[in-house]
C-alpha cells in the first residue's frame, strides 16, 4: 500500500480508467524514433527533420488517445501532440534525455538540461517519467549514484505535489545487447530485485513502471518461444512473475520494451495466469512501430490511416486483456 498526497490523487485519477487501471500509450521515444524513421527512409538519423518527429507523434496521439486512459510523451517534440490527445487521456511527461551517457560505465541517465519537474507540471503533466537503466548485478558504486540521482527526482516530485512514475530497464553489465539465452535467465532476478530497491519510501515513487520478468522468447511452452535455448518452462516463468509482484506493495505497470504486440499481449495473459495484482500497462512501440515504414514511404496521411486500422486493432485488443486481468490500482493506495 502506498500513500498519497491529495494532489498527488488527484493527478493520478487523470491517468487511469474508470475502473482504476491504467491503459497509457508510450510515445516519448526519440533517439530510437528518428533511427527507425531514418532507417525505413534509407537515410542518416540527422536528416529526420523536427517537424517529422513533431508529425508523426501527433498522429499517433490523435489516432490512439481514444482508446487509452493516457499517453507519455516528451516535452521535446510531444507538447504540441499533447494538445491534440483525447479529453479521455491523461498526460504523462518524460524527463530524462533520451538515450544515457555512453562515455562512463553503467548506462547513467541524464535529464532534459532545461527541465525541471516544476515546468512539466506548468506544460499540463498529471505525472513525471523517468527511465533508468539499472541492473542490481552492476558495480556498487555506479547503482549507489544512481540510486540517489533516482531520490533526487522523487523528492522533487514531493515537492511538486506530482506523481512519480520511475521504468527501470535492465541490461548486460558486460556489454551485451540483453537479447541471449544468459542474460533471460538473469532477468526474473533484475527485475525482482530492481522492484524491491525502488520500493523504498526514500525514492517517493507513487508507480513502478516494470518490465515483464521473463523473456517469453526463451520460455518453453509459450507461443512466443523461438526454440533458441530454454531459460525457464511455462511453469517456473508464472513462479517468476509472483515472485516480481511480491517485492513490492506498490502500484506497478508493465511496459512493452519494444517487443511484438502478440509478444506482449501473451506476456499479460501469463500476468492474468500467474494471479498477479498489476495495475495497467504503459505500452508503445508494440502498439504503432509497424506503422514507422508506413510513414517513411507513403507519410503523415498513410500513417494516420494504419493507425486507425492496425494501431487501434492492437491497442483494443491490449484493453481487453486489461479488462480481463489488471487490478485497479487504488486498491494500492491511500490518502495521507
Amino acid at each position: 500500500m502506498t500513500t498519497l498526497t491529495t494532489g498527488k490523487l488527484k493527478h493520478l485519477e487523470k491517468l487511469a480508467n474508470k475502473k482504476g487501471v491504467i491503459g497509457a500509450a508510450a510515445m516519448d521515444q526519440r533517439g530510437s524514433l528518428k533511427k527507425s524513421i531514418a532507417k525505413a527512409k534509407g537515410v542518416e538519423p540527422k536528416d529526420i527533420t523536427n517537424e517529422q518527429m513533431v508529425e508523426f507523434k501527433t498522429a499517433v496521439t490523435k489516432i490512439l488517445t481514444p482508446y487509452a486512459s493516457a499517453i507519455l510523451l516528451d516535452p521535446e517534440y510531444g507538447l504540441g501532440a499533447a494538445k491534440v490527445r483525447s479529453k479521455n487521456a491523461g498526460l504523462l511527461l518524460a524527463y530524462e534525455s533520451s538515450g544515457y551517457d555512453n562515455i562512463s560505465p553503467g548506462r547513467f541517465p541524464i535529464l532534459i538540461p532545461d527541465c525541471t519537474v516544476g515546468k512539466l507540471k506548468e506544460a499540463g503533466a498529471s505525472a513525471v517519467k523517468i527511465l533508468l537503466y539499472y541492473n542490481p548485478l552492476e558495480k556498487k558504486e555506479i547503482n549507489e549514484s544512481k540510486k540517489a540521482w533516482a531520490e533526487r527526482i522523487g523528492v522533487e516530485c514531493a515537492y511538486h505535489d506530482i506523481p512519480y512514475f520511475l521504468e527501470f530497464v535492465g541490461y548486460d553489465v558486460n556489454g551485451g545487447e540483453g537479447k541471449d539465452l544468459a542474460f533471460a535467465k538473469q532477468k526474473p532476478e533484475i527485475v525482482r530485485k530492481s522492484m524491491e530497491e525502488f520500493s523504498k519510501d526514500r525514492y517517493h515513487v507513487d508507480v513502478l513502471k516494470v518490465e515483464v520478468p521473463v523473456n517469453l522468447q526463451y520460455t518453453e511452452g509459450t507461443k512466443s518461444f523461438k526454440n533458441a535455448g530454454v531459460a525457464y518452462t511455462k511453469k517456473e516463468a508464472l513462479l517468476h512473475y509472483k515472485e516480481a509482484a511480491a517485492a513490492t506493495n506498490k502500484p506497478f505497470i508493465y511496459l512493452s520494451a519494444g517487443v511484438s504486440d502478440e509478444e506482449f499481449r501473451e506476456s499479460l495473459e501469463l500476468a492474468c495466469e500467474a494471479g498477479v495484482k498489476w495495475n495497467g500497462v504503459l505500452c508503445g512501440r508494440a502498439t504503432w512501430k509497424e506503422g514507422i515504414p508506413v510513414y517513411a514511404k507513403s507519410g503523415v496521411k498513410a500513417l494516420e490511416q494504419w493507425l486507425s486500422d492496425r494501431g487501434v486493432q492492437n491497442i483494443q485488443a491490449l484493453n481487453t486483456i486489461l479488462d480481463k486481468g489488471a487490478s485497479s490500482i487504488w486498491d494500492k493506495v491511500k490518502r495521507s
